[in-house]
């Protein structure tokens, strides 16, 4: 069964932003799929199992952005 959590980014203007955040969640381990979009925040992340709330925003955080769970 997958695993669908969303979060809001604040700091991302472009593709390249987006493109920045998703090598560094990419990462995580059990990551299937993942959608980011620099004009609303969003960060949709489809897993293979429920992912660390933690790791995540640790991620994003290396990425240079920030982000909490919607």
């Amino acid at each position: 069964m997958m695993a669908t959590t969303e979060y809001r980014v604040t700091g991302m203007t472009c593709g390249h932003c987006e493109s920045s955040v998703r090598e560094e969640v990419e990462q995580i381990a059990g990551v299937e799929d993942i959608r980011v979009r620099a004009q609303t925040g969003e960060l949709v992340i489809t897993s293979a199992a429920e992912l660390d709330d933690a790791a995540v925003l640790a991620a994003v955080t290396e990425a240079g952005y920030s982000a909490v769970r919607a």
